[in-house]
C-alpha cells in the first residue's frame, strides 16, 4: 500500500514537472500535496479517536433525538456520519485532494492547484473542521424542539430577529452547502434547493416549503458553511457554480428593474464562541482574496480566487450554549 502511494506521488509530480515546467510554484505543489494529504488523515485520526468536539456532540444529540423521535431514525443516522469519516464533509475533502493528484489538467494553472491545496489544508485542521460541524449538529438541536442547545450559534429566534430573515424550515443551516444538496433549475427557470438522499425527509417530515434561490439569497439566516467556510468547504467547481447563479440571478432581477442583494454580499449574524482558528482562517482568506484576485482557477474566467474568502464576520461573540428555540 505504501508503495503505490509513493508510486502514485511520483507520477504526479512528474506530471506537474511536464505541465509546468519553468513555473515556480510546481516546486510547492510538490511540497504541498503530501502535506495537505497528512492533514487529512491527521483528521480521521482525530475523528476516530473522538478528539474532535462537535463530532462528539453530534453523536450524543444524535442519541438523545433518537430516542425522542425514533420515526427519524434513518435521517439522523445521516447526520450521525458527519461525526466519523464517512461523513459528506470529510468525503468532499478526499474527492477534492484526489482531483488535485489525478486531474490536475482540470485547473487553470499551477497557482490554482496550489490554492486548492492550501484551501483544503485549512479546512481539514481539526477544530476548524469542529466550527463545520456546528451546521449539521444545530440541525440536530433544532430536530429536538428546543431542548437541546444550538452550539456556536444563536438560538433560532434570536438569529432570525437578528438578521430579519426568512424561516426557511428545518435544516436551512445546510441549504446552498454542496455536501448535501444543490441548486437545481425548475420548468418555470426559477433555481430551488434540491436535498441529497435521504436529508429530503426534512422537507417530507417537517413539512419545509420549497426554498427558491431568489427568496434565500435575499433573506436567509446565519450558518457557519454560509458565513465563514464556504471557500474552505467547497471545491472551485462548486465555488464557480454558486458565483454563475448569484450572477444570474442578479441578472434576471436588472431586467425587470428590481435589485437583488447576493447572499454572500454580507455576514449574517448569529456565530458565538468559535475558535480562534475560524477567525484566524477568515482573516488569512481576506489576505488571501486580496493578493490572489486577479488569479483563476478551473477556467481562466473563474471568479474563485476573487471570491476565495470566508464573509467578513462581526457577529463572533463570546456567548456560548444557547437554547434550539
Amino acid at each position: 500500500m505504501a508503495e503505490m502511494h509513493y508510486l502514485k506521488l511520483t507520477l504526479f509530480s512528474l506530471l506537474l514537472l511536464l505541465v509546468g515546467c519553468g513555473d515556480p510554484i510546481k516546486d510547492q505543489i510538490i511540497q504541498q500535496t503530501p502535506i495537505t494529504e497528512q492533514r487529512i488523515q491527521q483528521l480521521a485520526n482525530a475523528l476516530d479517536g473522538d478528539q474532535v468536539r462537535n463530532a462528539n456532540l453530534i453523536r450524543q444529540y444524535a442519541d438523545k433525538v433518537a430516542a425522542q423521535k425514533p420515526h427519524l431514525t434513518q435521517l439522523i443516522d445521516e447526520f450521525r456520519k458527519d461525526a466519523s469519516t464517512q461523513g459528506p464533509m470529510y468525503l468532499a475533502l478526499l474527492d477534492r485532494i484526489n482531483t488535485v493528484k489525478n486531474q490536475p489538467n482540470m485547473f487553470a494553472n499551477n497557482q490554482a492547484i496550489y490554492d486548492e491545496l492550501l484551501n483544503i489544508y485549512q479546512a481539514a485542521d481539526p477544530t476548524l473542521y469542529s466550527d463545520a460541524l456546528s451546521d449539521p449538529l444545530n440541525v440536530l438541536a433544532d430536530m429536538s424542539d428546543g431542548i437541546l442547545p444550538r452550539v456556536n450559534s444563536l438560538s433560532k429566534s434570536q438569529s432570525l430577529r437578528a438578521n430579519n430573515a426568512q424561516d426557511f424550515g428545518t435544516g436551512e443551516q445546510l441549504i446552498g452547502n454542496p455536501s448535501y444538496g444543490q441548486w437545481s433549475t425548475g420548468s418555470n427557470g426559477m433555481s430551488f434547493w434540491a436535498w441529497y438522499g435521504m436529508y429530503s425527509m426534512m422537507g417530507d417530515v417537517f413539512g419545509s416549503r420549497r426554498s427558491y434561490y431568489n427568496d434565500w439569497g435575499r433573506n436567509r439566516n446565519y450558518s457557519y458553511y454560509n458565513d465563514y467556510g464556504r471557500t474552505r468547504y467547497s471545491s472551485p467547481s462548486q465555488l464557480k457554480k454558486q458565483n454563475q447563479l448569484d450572477t444570474r440571478t442578479k441578472k434576471s432581477f436588472q431586467s425587470r428593474g428590481q435589485k437583488f442583494t447576493s447572499a454572500y454580499s454580507k455576514n449574517r449574524a448569529g456565530a458565538s464562541s468559535l475558535s480562534s482558528q475560524s477567525k484566524t482562517a477568515q482573516t488569512s482568506a481576506n489576505r488571501f482574496r486580496s493578493n490572489s484576485v486577479k488569479k483563476s482557477s478551473f477556467s481562466k474566467k473563474s471568479n474563485y480566487s476573487k471570491n476565495a474568502s470566508f464573509r467578513n464576520s462581526k457577529s463572533s461573540t463570546s456567548r456560548g450554549f444557547r437554547r434550539g428555540k
